[in-house]
């Protein structure tokens, strides 16, 4: 496995929800990313989760599509991600839907970690890649 790391840019933005969604007392979102270091992409990202502010858990589900250069190996993937906030206490799953992989990252497999650090986004990305 090959580990990078590097910061992203995150802007958001609210989604209408739907008729389950509202029944449940979640939220849909969207979010867009830049990348920046040896992950040089894009990321579009559709989630829906539900968070209570005063103990500080919640969750979250997502699909992200990743577009640009990883390494210098152009392509696009995608992310699963499924997330707990345990109050206050992240557990993350983000990990690369098998197969995904286009272009130079066909094949790609791996796992990211995200960490926020004085408001700005970090991420640890390991994965594997076979060979061109």
């Amino acid at each position: 496995m090959t580990q990078v790391k590097g910061k992203f840019e995150v802007r958001s933005s609210p989604l209408d929800a739907d008729e389950v969604t509202r029944e449940l007392g979640a939220m849909r979102m969207k979010f867009e990313k830049r990348f920046e270091g040896p992950l040089s992409a894009t990321g579009l990202v559709s989630m829906i989760g539900v968070m209570d502010r005063q103990t500080g858990s919640g969750a979250y589900v997502a699909l992200e599509k990743i577009s640009g250069e990883l390494q210098g190996r152009k392509g696009s993937f995608l992310f699963q991600h499924s997330s707990v906030l345990d109050r206050g206490q992240p557990r993350q799953s983000i990990r690369v839907i098998p197969d995904s992989g286009t272009e130079e990252l066909a094949g790609l497999r791996g796992d990211m970690t995200v960490d926020i650090v004085d408001g700005q986004h970090f991420y640890t990305f390991e994965y594997d890649l076979p060979a061109h």
